[in-house]
């Protein structure tokens, strides 16, 4: 399919979103994101469309490598969050390779309530000192 304008535009538009985003808002989009392609892989499973639930796996693995590579060790919790993108990953390989429908719904069951404490930590962050509570999130 040829890509168009609009196509274009909003690809610039996403862009410069994230370009310009600060880091509790880039880790926002990418627990968003991540939970998009664990939904629509699930979809995808359900259609028993492999090709394309094999895809939004392999970028959901590709998105939790990105959040495990930006934990700093400086916060406390920063272990046992690894921990949980270890386990996370492993979840997504077989969720894919096992075409599991029930591995990719505990995985979107893992996702969830993290999504939403960081949203809460970032609307939090945004609503008091910079310096109180943004090192969480780094």
């Amino acid at each position: 399919m040829p890509i168009t304008s609009l196509d274009r535009a909003k690809q610039q538009y996403l862009e410069q979103q994230v370009a310009s985003a600060s880091p509790e808002r880039l880790l926002i989009l990418l627990y968003d994101r991540l939970l998009v392609d664990i939904e629509r892989a699930g979809a995808s499973q359900d259609a028993e469309d492999w090709t394309t639930a094999g895809s939004h796996l392999t970028h959901a693995q590709q998105i939790v490598a990105e959040l495990n590579g930006s934990l700093t060790d400086a916060w406390d919790g920063s272990a046992e969050l690894r921990g949980v993108y270890t386990y996370l990953t492993g979840r997504l390989i077989t969720a894919n390779i096992a075409r599991d429908r029930a591995v990719t719904a505990e995985c979107r069951d893992l996702v969830v309530p993290l999504r939403d404490a960081w949203h809460a930590a970032a609307a939090a962050a945004t609503t008091s000192a910079p310096s109180s509570s943004t090192s969480a999130l780094a």
